[in-house]
């Protein structure tokens, strides 16, 4: 038992104004959340395992946008006893909890995140094209490895546009890119694009439009993400293949109507 471990069980202190900022602009960052200490012992056991599980080998110039976009590996927690005590983390997962109101919540995968040195834009889009779930109650942690400034392409919120239907039938891509971009644009939504500190992170909900920057530094921008979903959320018919394939990889043995539950979708909090 590490002297870390301590720090993903304690509660997280969330503010009034942190609930009302989440509500009303359908995500959050929030300070502090993970000590540097925290982020140091994981971090080198998230990264192995990204190198190790990578499967993308091409040149980043012999890529599509998405493909350029990040290196993409889930579901490490099951590759690693290390990585599953971080993405099992009760305090990581009761904010979610908290933000999205509901009485407990489920592992739906993780994500590691990583744009590499040269890496290019993460195009416009809705996580929850991707996901098919009956309601809006899940939500992505983003948990930078290292501090973040604008150059290594943080995230970036269109606030308030988790209730903007245009584009929610847009996979990642140079259309959604473009497409949001100006209906975003057209509907004032506030793009807000920050820098994140060591130990800060993000929470959106799944239909919370975001993209983010290239990283133009020689470092890769190390991400994990976490995807949380409501432990009473059910399962959707599939209105894209992305859905369909999502539906067999993360939620094995379930059926539209079931609720979240297959072995892969642990109640976390």
């Amino acid at each position: 038992m590490t002297l870390t471990r301590p720090e993903l069980e304690t509660d997280y202190n969330l503010s009034r104004s942190d609930l009302a900022h989440f509500a009303e602009h359908g995500f959050v960052k929030l300070k502090n959340v993970l000590s540097p200490e925290t982020i140091a012992e994981y971090e080198p056991e998230i990264t192995g395992k990204v190198i190790e599980l990578n499967t993308q080998h091409l040149p980043l110039e012999e890529r599509d946008t998405y493909g350029k976009a990040f290196l993409q590996v889930s579901n490490l927690w099951q590759d690693s006893e290390r990585v599953l005590e971080f993405v099992s983390s009760p305090r990581l997962a009761r904010i979610a909890t908290q933000l999205l109101g509901v009485q407990s919540v489920r592992l739906y995968h993780d994500q590691a995140l990583y744009k590499e040195s040269g890496g290019g834009v993460t195009p416009w889009h809705a996580d929850q094209y991707y996901w098919p779930f009956a309601t809006d109650r899940c939500v992505t942690i983003w948990v930078p490895l290292q501090e973040t400034p604008m150059e290594m392409g943080p995230l970036s919120f269109a606030a308030g546009s988790q209730t903007f239907e245009h584009g929610r039938d847009l996979p990642i891509s140079d259309e959604s890119e473009r497409v949001l971009q100006q209906a975003l644009k057209e509907q004032n939504f506030t793009e807000v694009s920050e820098p994140y500190e060591l130990g800060e992170v993000s929470y959106h909900l799944g239909w919370t439009f975001h993209h983010a920057p290239p990283n133009t530094t020689d470092i890769p921008r190390r991400v994990m993400t976490v995807i949380y979903v409501d432990a009473a959320m059910r399962i959707a018919p599939p209105v894209n293949g992305n859905q369909v394939a999502d539906l067999a990889t993360w939620m094995p043995g379930n059926e539209p109507g079931d609720l979240v539950s297959s072995p892969l979708n642990p109640v976390l909090y």
